[in-house]
């Protein structure tokens, strides 16, 4: 029976290439001469800490890294940054989150839309993804089809097609 995975993987060791990369823009900028903005990848947090010393900086910071991971193929959709937040010495600081796994609301939001569509496929959540089986491949084009048209929170990757 054909079959295939709804995940969303986020490969760190590009993640990590961003983020060297916007160090090394913070290097070379002009108006980041002798500022004290620094950018770190906590890889078993999977979380990304930008300091800076003002928003404009933070946005500058900010914008660069999501450039750098669209280079990169990874969705700036993947990155959950929440607001600046004061730190000491009047610095600012910014946690970004690293989204691995489709978390279970989202889950049973894909269930739900596929189910809505009324194809003879079944859904089966499992851990962090999303599996889909039917008996027509036409029929699981469509589900991907759907779900890439969809506005979610989070990227989706299609792997482990079966057939």
């Amino acid at each position: 029976m054909p079959a295939f995975d709804i995940v969303n993987k986020v490969d760190l060791q590009e993640v990590d290439n961003a983020v060297n990369m916007t160090k090394k823009m913070i290097a070379t900028r002009y108006d980041f001469r002798k500022s004290r903005t620094e950018i770190t990848l906590n890889k078993k947090e999977m979380s990304i800490r930008i300091l800076t010393e003002d928003s404009m900086k933070l946005k500058a910071v900010q914008s660069e890294l999501y450039t750098n991971l669209s280079k990169r193929s990874i969705d700036p959709k993947s990155i959950d940054a929440g607001g600046p937040q004061p730190a000491a010495g009047d610095m600012l600081r910014l946690d970004a989150r690293i989204i691995n796994g489709i978390d279970a609301d989202i889950a049973r939001k894909i269930v739900k839309m596929i189910k809505q569509m009324k194809l003879k496929v079944q859904a089966k959540i499992m851990d962090d993804q999303v599996r889909i089986s039917g008996k027509k491949i036409d029929d699981l084009q469509a589900v991907i089809k759907l779900l890439k048209e969809s506005s979610l929170d989070v990227p989706l990757q299609f792997i482990n097609m079966k057939t």
